[in-house]
């Protein structure tokens, strides 16, 4: 069986559960390739460090015929991972060595049965839907698409305005500070922090949330995902911030942005017993009430 492995630098704390982790991968005889960053960090390692059977810096370098890819880290190392799969239809299983780890969902604690409830095969798939961003010029550096969301957002002082088509069709000319364009995935992230809805992973909708709107009137809205969004930025300073995930670009404002549902999925690996309404009471802590 051949697994990729993706990760990030992890405290002393987490080196023997990760060292039972690799010793798992050993006694299932698996063909191991690691990401390369991830590889140096591991050599200054004693203890911890698997046979390998090859490296992978990008999309490119990935074999295609990987089985299951493991993201050590956060929930950003886990959209950095993505990033490696792309249209593969590798499924990720995330192990949470940072904070909150909602898309990194394996603790620690709980490493060793899920990683042998995986290799038996008591676990589901999830099919996970992206955001796929292209410009009315040029092109984006990287990976086009953002499993969580997008933003615009003001580069300076001044407050920008973001007009917003669905199929053409104005919505809204937003003046505010940003706005975001989440999937269900990103609505328990960014979005949830501006006070988007929380939306269920297999829901078929984009959310659009401003940032600070200059009119109280203005909340986040639900839309289908079968929507094409066009935005038109209009600013002071005649630049924009456009993020995707975890990364940032600086444009022009004279571009127009298209948005729509990309035409594949991320296949996210979910152990049996652990739901996503689990995650949200134990780890957003949502509906906690001290009277019960």
């Amino acid at each position: 069986m051949k697994i990729a492995l993706f990760g990030r630098p992890f405290s002393d704390d987490c080196k023997m559960n990760i060292s039972a982790f690799f010793q798992i991968l050993v006694d299932h005889k698996t063909e191991l390739f690691i990401y390369g960053p991830f590889l140096d960090f591991l050599k200054q390692i004693t203890g911890v460090m698997p046979p390998i059977a090859g490296t992978f810096e990008s999309h490119e370098d990935i074999p295609n015929d990987v089985q299951f890819m493991f993201s050590i880290g956060g929930d950003g190392t886990f959209l950095k991972s993505v990033a490696i799969v792309q249209d593969y239809g590798i499924p990720i299983a995330g192990i949470n060595t940072g904070r909150l780890g909602f898309l990194a969902n394996i603790t620690l604690e709980n490493l060793t049965s899920s990683i042998e409830a995986i290799f038996q095969g008591h676990y589901s798939i999830e099919h996970r839907s992206l955001i796929n961003i292209a410009l009315s010029e040029g092109a984006l550096n990287g990976f086009s698409s953002a499993l969580n969301e997008v933003s615009i957002q003001k580069r300076y002082t001044s407050m920008i305005t973001i007009h917003t088509y669905l199929n053409d069709v104005l919505l809204n000319s937003y003046w505010a500070d940003g706005l975001i364009i989440s999937t269900p995935t990103g609505s328990t992230a960014y979005s949830l922090s501006v006070g988007g809805p929380i939306v269920t992973p297999d829901s078929n909708n984009f959310i659009i949330s401003p940032l600070a709107p200059h009119n109280l009137t203005v909340r986040p809205v639900i839309v289908p995902d079968n929507k094409i969004i066009k935005l038109k930025v209009d600013s002071r300073d005649s630049s924009f911030i456009l993020s995707i995930d975890s990364r940032s670009e600086i444009f022009d404002s004279n571009l127009e942005i298209i948005i729509r549902r990309a035409d594949f999925t991320i296949k996210t690996i979910r152990i049996e017993g652990n739901t996503f309404y689990d995650n949200l009471r134990n780890k957003l802590m949502w509906g906690l009430d001290r009277r019960n």
